[in-house]
């Protein structure tokens, strides 16, 4: 029997990438944003892709304090009137560029935590990246969940528990190491971006996936792909590759999907 589009999440990664980032989950009672790492205009086009609108949305949760995450945050929350979302430090960290707020806009939502907002349960655990507390989260609903997952240089024991056999999946894949091994970057940035406070590769990222990958997982979106250090085509085929070596039911389970660093992928429901 199909699931009546109302009774699951809706979800749509409006952009990812090293540029800006932002997802929008929905149900009928609750709109949400993941981040909002571009300007106010940029994310309300975005969201009419999609034939959403922003003055609908309740909240934005914020993973951490980088430009690419936060840029639009504090236009949007006044324009709209929207709830923040991010664990203390991070509001520390990201509060001077956001610009005036009123307090009851403000929320703290600590790491490992869990917090309902409208009819959404949200899990936040943290990831090794180098900003002040960085966290991710992951939405139920129904038994379904979805997980959003970038920004991290290596995935623990821990992070892998707590986000196992999710049904769908943003999980980063953000450099190939020879492009980025071979390409104009300082030595000192590249460093950064292989470290375990930096971002996954493509092939990190697949290892990774496929230990925490179960039997309700149907989608994986391959997302905060690096402008300079990566293209679509070669994430997803390393992906893919490692995902087959590793007997994953890559393909025939679930399905690997790309995203956009400007285009919005077209909204799915859990």
């Amino acid at each position: 029997m199909m699931q009546s589009e109302s009774s699951g999440l809706r979800i749509s990664v409006l952009a990812s990438g090293s540029t800006g980032n932002v997802t929008y989950i929905e149900t009928d009672q609750t709109k949400l944003l993941v981040d909002c790492g571009f300007s106010g205009k940029k994310t309300i086009e975005m969201l009419n892709k999609i034939n959403r609108r922003p003055q609908d949305l309740d909240a934005i949760l914020v993973t951490h304090e980088h430009t690419d995450h936060i840029k639009g945050v504090g236009i949007l929350a006044r324009k709209f009137d929207l709830d923040i979302y991010a664990n203390q430090k991070t509001w520390q960290a990201m509060e001077p560029k956001l610009g005036k707020l009123k307090v009851e806009q403000k929320h703290h939502f600590g790491k490992e935590k869990t917090l309902s907002i409208g009819d959404i349960d949200i899990q936040s655990f943290g990831v090794s990246h180098d900003a002040v507390d960085p966290q991710f989260y992951a939405f139920q609903k129904n038994n379904k969940r979805f997980v959003v997952l970038t920004d991290t240089g290596y995935v623990s024991d821990r992070m892998r528990g707590l986000v196992k056999d999710a049904d769908a999946y943003l999980f980063e894949s953000n450099h190939d190491l020879s492009m980025l091994r071979m390409g104009k970057y300082p030595w000192s940035l590249k460093q950064r971006i292989i470290s375990d406070k930096g971002h996954l590769s493509n092939e990190d990222g697949a290892l990774a996936l496929s230990e925490i990958i179960g039997d309700n997982t149907k989608r994986i979106y391959l997302g905060h792909l690096s402008k300079e250090n990566n293209i679509k085509e070669i994430a997803h085929q390393t992906v893919e590759d490692i995902l087959l070596r590793k007997d994953t039911g890559v393909n025939e389970q679930f399905r690997l999907y790309d995203t956009d660093p400007a285009e919005p992928c077209p909204l799915f429901i859990l």
